[in-house]
């Protein structure tokens, strides 16, 4: 076997840990590219899979979580850094420091420790690692946005111009208005909507059976505007449909409609109305739940109607009403005002 200057055995040509190894990260090198960590690598991708398979998690949610992780472990490749193991709660502070010093908001930090932290959880539970470094990291404080809404009258109004299948609608538009509805009806996140089939609508009672967050289900009341929209578009859905197809909702493919095609529709949909601002999947949502919240006050109810695991995330809609209540105070309240 052929040696080297120390007197070494020499690797055979073509084998992956010799000198094709050796070479290939020489020329990552030189290209200014960092050394990536396989293994820290292929927990990742166990991650996502548990995730996906285990946890059912929405493909949104699932793209989400791969941004998040992707851009941790680029960060680390950067640093020179190996495994999830060897990682310390110092490194992950350094992580957060990094970015919030490259502008990530305190809202962008908060969920990616809450990404790392759930992969360190995974981790444990696999028996790969002894400790979870991100836990007890705490991000820069956020500064809490209040959801943006439409008021009832004007959203309803953008509604009521809405196309129908009686009136001779083109299936899309048809299709759209019967999307919007729902959305408005029923409170229904972006994924909940898209995961819609044939089936779970029932007419009779009018209530949805809707696949939410964690793969829980909840039932949803179905309004008589979304119903009598859903029929119009059920009566053009088979020009567009594939055979077979289970989707309520398809696209001009005849599959289950794209997200980022709902989202494009609703904006060319609010354009076409002259609405004052864009509509957006939970633009809808958060309007569904104020005007409810408004007019019952019952924030219990509008928790499982939204299907909020935390009713403290169901709480940011009482800061709207409220706001709401104020702005009325000082317009009709003769002390409120400020004199010049």
């Amino acid at each position: 076997m052929p040696k080297d200057p120390q007197g070494r055995p020499s690797p055979p040509r073509g084998d992956p840990q010799g000198c094709a190894g050796v070479a290939g990260g020489r020329s990552r090198e030189r290209r200014g590219e960092p050394e990536r960590d396989e293994s820290r690598r292929a927990n990742l991708e166990a991650y996502l899979h548990h995730l996906a398979h285990e946890r059912r998690l929405s493909p949104l949610t699932l793209i989400n979580y791969r941004r998040d992780l992707d851009g941790i472990d680029a960060w680390l490749d950067r640093e020179g850094l190996g495994p999830w193991e060897g990682l310390d709660a110092q490194t992950v502070r350094r992580f957060v420091a990094a970015r919030h010093r490259g502008g990530a908001s305190g809202r962008t930090l908060q969920r990616e420790l809450s990404t790392l932290r759930g992969l360190y959880r995974y981790l444990l539970r696999e028996g790969r690692i002894g400790h979870n470094p991100a836990q007890g990291i705490r991000a820069p404080k956020a500064q809490r946005k209040l959801p943006v809404t439409l008021g009832a009258d004007q959203l309803c109004a953008l509604l009521d111009h809405a196309p129908c299948a009686d009136g001779g609608g083109e299936p899309l538009a048809v299709r759209d208005a019967a999307m919007i509805e729902l959305f408005y009806s029923s409170g229904l996140r972006l994924a909940e909507l898209i995961s819609v089939n044939l089936g779970d609508i029932d007419p009779a009672e009018a209530m949805l059976t809707v696949v939410g967050k964690g793969a829980k289900t909840r039932r949803v009341p179905v309004g008589g505007k979304a119903l009598d929209a859903i029929r119009g578009w059920q009566a053009l859905r088979g020009l567009l449909a594939n055979p077979g197809e289970t989707a309520l909702f398809v696209s001009r493919r005849g599959t289950r409609i794209h997200p980022r095609t709902v989202e494009r529709r609703l904006q060319r949909w609010a354009q076409e109305q002259g609405a004052p601002r864009g509509i957006h999947p939970h633009l809808l949502r958060h309007s569904f739940a104020s005007h409810l919240l408004e007019s019952s006050g019952d924030l219990r109810a509008v928790q499982e109607l939204l299907g909020h695991s935390d009713i403290a995330t169901t709480q940011i809609y009482t800061h709207l009403d409220f706001q709401h209540l104020a702005e009325v105070y000082d317009r009709a309240h003769p002390r409120a005002r400020r004199r010049g």
